[in-house]
Formats: structure tokens, C-alpha cells, sequence
């Protein structure tokens, strides 16, 4: 029997001009690519009409636009991986803004975590993270791959120093997602999830 890939949401949550987040992101997609079991979709926070939407308004839009809403991306979507740096030991506003704006559509879904920052790698951001997602019913994954003191760990062509490694984390990450990804859509549509 087949199954069809599992679509996954990366979620970039850093909206600063010159962020970091562009090489990291990169890099966590081409690795994403390489997996016949899923298909991407990125949602960029600094997008022009996502950022117009998260800035204008904290409603649902009644989707007259042509550019689907957050909440329909996130809805149509088995699971996320979300990129995030630590600010001021926290995550970004932006990336609180654009979770909080959904809800129902997080429920009884996988994420997966990719941090940069400082000494801590993002690892702050985030614990907190999975507070928030808790809350909404989405399942955190164990594992996370972080980078500490982000802008030494990459060459200036937006490859890791440490291909191997960044690449073993990056596999023990997706593979937790693929698991509870398919096993979350499987239950999802056996029984609506109604916590």
C-alpha cells in the first residue's frame, strides 16, 4: 500500500532584516529534500502577505484574498518543523504572533524544532516553545537541532562546518516527524481529535 508523503510546514520565525534564519533554513531544506516520505512547505514570517496579514489584523480573514490565510496553510499541513532563533533568551514576537493567530489547526500535529542562537544554540526558545504548543495540542518532538554561536558554524557558501553531524541530527529529527507525523494523520482521520 501506498502512502502519500507527509506534508510538512517549515516554519521560519524570525522576521529581522539580515537574520540568520535565511542560511539556516536553507540548509535544513535541502536536507528535508533529500526524503522521498515528505514534501515541503515553507512558511516564511517575513513573507509581504503573511506579514501584512499577522500585522493588520489578529482575525481570520474571510479568504476573498488570492493568497491563502495562516490558518488555512497550517490546517492543510501533517506537521512542522519550526526555525527559530533566541532573542533575549526567548523566541521571536513574530513567530508568537503567527502561532497564536491559529488554533484548531495545530491540534494533534507533530513539530519539530531547529535553533540557532549564542552560546545556548536557541535551546531557550525552544523549552519555551513547547509550552506553547502543549497548550494547543500539538506534540513536540525529543530532539532538536540546534547551533550554537550560529554565524561560526556555517562556510560562506550556507554549508554546516560539520556536515556529518548537522546531517545525523537533521535524519534522528525527520525521522521522529515521518513516525509521528503518519501516525497522527492516521489517527486524525480514524477519529477527529476533539481535546
Amino acid at each position: 500500500m501506498s502512502v502519500s508523503p507527509l506534508k510538512i510546514g517549515v516554519l521560519v520565525g524570525s522576521v529581522r532584516p539580515g537574520r540568520f534564519a535565511d542560511r539556516v533554513s536553507r540548509w535544513f531544506l535541502s536536507e528535508v529534500e533529500r526524503r522521498e516520505d515528505m514534501e515541503t512547505h515553507v512558511i516564511d514570517l517575513s513573507e509581504p502577505d503573511l506579514a501584512s496579514e499577522l500585522k493588520l489584523t489578529l482575525e481570520r480573514s474571510d479568504g476573498s484574498g488570492d493568497a491563502p490565510t495562516l490558518a488555512e496553510r497550517i490546517g492543510g499541513l501533517d506537521g512542522f518543523v519550526v526555525v527559530t532563533p533566541e532573542y533575549n533568551h526567548g523566541y521571536p514576537a513574530s513567530l508568537k504572533l503567527a502561532i497564536d493567530y491559529v488554533y484548531r489547526e495545530w491540534r494533534a500535529k507533530p513539530v519539530g524544532f531547529v535553533s540557532y542562537g549564542g552560546m545556548a544554540g536557541g535551546q531557550r526558545a525552544v523549552e519555551q516553545l513547547r509550552q506553547v504548543f502543549a497548550e494547543l495540542h500539538a506534540v513536540t518532538l525529543r530532539d532538536t537541532v540546534s547551533f550554537h554561536m550560529a554565524w561560526e558554524q556555517f562556510d560562506e557558501d550556507g554549508r554546516p562546518h560539520d556536515q556529518d553531524g548537522t546531517a545525523k541530527a537533521a535524519s534522528v529529527l525527520l525521522d521522529q516527524l515521518a513516525w509521528w507525523g503518519l501516525t497522527l494523520r492516521e489517527g486524525r482521520a480514524a477519529r477527529p481529535y476533539d481535546g
